[in-house]
């Protein structure tokens, strides 16, 4: 009887995760024969669970339209991933971190004790890295706006701010032209929000950073494009001109390599700028606490650096030429 009581609840989660589950799929998920699925489906219409059969090739059980799950239906799995979630959200929207840490309380005293325990259990200290610069708390506002145009598929007009991310002052030249977009996808990369989206005014796909944009809803309605790579993830990161800026730095440099800006901006450490020369050179602006520090940044892309920007860096890139090639010459030793 317990064992059945557990697979109802878990079978309760599963349908609050997903709304249509073929048979097949259930079983597997539960690892129990699809004849004890449908058993324990019957205990939960007996139960008043409003269990509906979908009929057909793309058929299988979902939870009756218009009823909700009882609240806080979770496994001992997820509750241990809502704590370690709430627990290790980056703070990238204003207000959230105290938001997150309430509804952890909440959640705690509204498990059952065993659940309760093992989420206490999990009490975790966030340090902060400091090669990973997000950008600046966005207002929940500005992110409801794209989320909810990326989902209903509304097209949207857009004024962005200046490329050092600052905040408007009185001049005309603060903003970047309003400009009309389809918003296809939302992506988190390093501390950073970025929207894909497809210009309307020049049809090109950009990415943007989302904590420059101000969106203006609209109820244009627009069809689903194909991304000019499949990938949504390689596309976004080796996007050269995705409105990112220089991090603050003790000490911030340049260079000039011979690689494509799409292979650069894919490897460069958070914090720093990529800009496309040609086909084959791009221009890459980064920081470190010291001027070493960015020459060993510059040396693991493995090609020729030229160009470089202030002095400071080029003295600091003679300097580790000379210490490797000791270690060259001596193979390490003492």
């Amino acid at each position: 009887m317990a064992s059945t009581s557990r697979r109802a609840l878990r079978l309760l989660s599963l349908f609050g995760s997903r709304r249509l589950w073929p048979l097949r799929e259930l079983a597997t998920a539960l690892a129990v024969s699809e004849r004890t699925v449908r058993r324990d489906i019957e205990t939960l219409r007996g139960l008043g669970y409003p269990i509906t059969t979908v009929h057909g090739p793309d058929g299988g059980y979902q939870l009756g339209a218009g009823h909700t799950l009882p609240p806080l239906v979770f496994d001992h799995d997820q509750a241990l991933a809502v704590a370690v979630a709430l627990q290790t959200a980056p703070g990238t929207v204003f207000g959230l971190s105290d938001d997150a840490a309430r509804a952890l309380v909440t959640l705690e005293q509204a498990m059952p004790a065993a659940l309760r325990e093992s989420m206490k259990s999990l009490r975790l200290t966030k340090l902060q890295n400091y090669w990973e610069f997000a950008a600046p708390p966005i207002d929940s506002t500005v992110l409801t706006a794209v989320g909810a145009a990326v989902r209903h598929r509304h097209a949207l007009v857009t004024e962005t701010l200046r490329a050092d991310g600052s905040r408007p002052g009185t001049g005309d030249d603060d903003f970047v032209a309003a400009r009309r977009i389809e918003p296809h996808h939302l992506v988190v990369w390093a501390g950073r929000w970025y929207l894909v989206a497809y210009d309307l005014g020049d049809h090109q796909w950009r990415v943007h950073r989302v904590d420059r944009l101000r969106p203006r809803p609209t109820t244009h309605r627009f069809s689903p494009r194909r991304l000019p790579h499949d990938d949504r993830a390689h596309f976004v990161m080796s996007s050269h001109d995705r409105g990112d800026a220089p991090a603050a730095w003790e000490c911030t440099g340049s260079a000039r390599l011979n690689l494509p800006a799409g292979v650069v901006a894919r490897w460069a450490p958070s914090g720093s700028v990529v800009e496309h020369l040609d086909t084959e050179y791009c221009r890459l602006t980064l920081g470190a606490w010291s001027w070493a520090g960015i020459a060993g940044i510059l040396a693991t892309f493995d090609t020729e650096l030229t160009d470089l920007h202030p002095p400071e860096l080029a003295q600091a890139c003679r300097r580790l030429a000379d210490r490797l090639t000791v270690v060259a010459d001596t193979g390490g030793r003492p």
